[in-house]
């Protein structure tokens, strides 16, 4: 296990493990952004639960914060199949409530450690073109990720889907 950085903000706890009752807070924090369908919420709860079954040996890594004991923001993330040292960034998620207060960046800051101290080199993120997710490309493109790639009609016709990297120095 990788010893946690201290948070940037005190009245956040960050922890890898996964417990139970997070299947259900996971689900109604990704419903509440208003970002997911249905059916995205129910792919999230399917990587909660493949880690609480499978543990260690599951292909996806959380990193969760929590104020006061609530669940106020998360991310999901995993080593590439296949490849030497990339990392997918499956999910990074943050309360309604918790929005625009660094916590994303907190959580992504994070991630970013715990990948790099795992061998990770490179970090792809995929995303909608929708107009409702110009801020989570201006968030990637901030932090210092560059898109990689554009699938026109990927998610459905007017919906293509960005990729995004990130190469971590060492």
């Amino acid at each position: 296990m990788i010893p946690p950085a201290p948070p940037a903000d005190r009245g956040i706890a960050l922890r890898e493990t996964v417990v139970d009752s997070d299947v259900r807070a996971l689900s109604e924090m990704v419903l509440a952004t208003g970002f997911f369908s249905p059916e995205e919420v129910g792919v999230a709860v399917e990587l909660v639960e493949d880690r609480l079954g499978r543990g260690p040996t599951s292909d996806y890594a959380f990193l969760i914060a929590e104020r006061d004991g609530r669940l106020a923001g998360y991310t999901c993330y995993g080593r590439t199949r296949g490849t030497l040292a990339s990392f997918d960034l499956y999910w990074i998620v943050v309360a309604p409530d918790e929005q625009r207060h660094g916590l994303g960046r907190l959580l992504l800051e994070e991630t970013e450690r715990r990948i790099r101290e795992r061998g990770g080199l490179r970090i792809y993120v995929e995303t909608s073109s929708r107009s409702l997710y110009e801020p989570t490309r201006q968030f990637y493109l901030t932090n210092g990720y560059v898109q990689e790639a554009f699938l026109a009609d990927y998610y459905s016709p007017g919906d293509g889907k960005l990729i995004y990297c990130r190469v971590l120095g060492l």
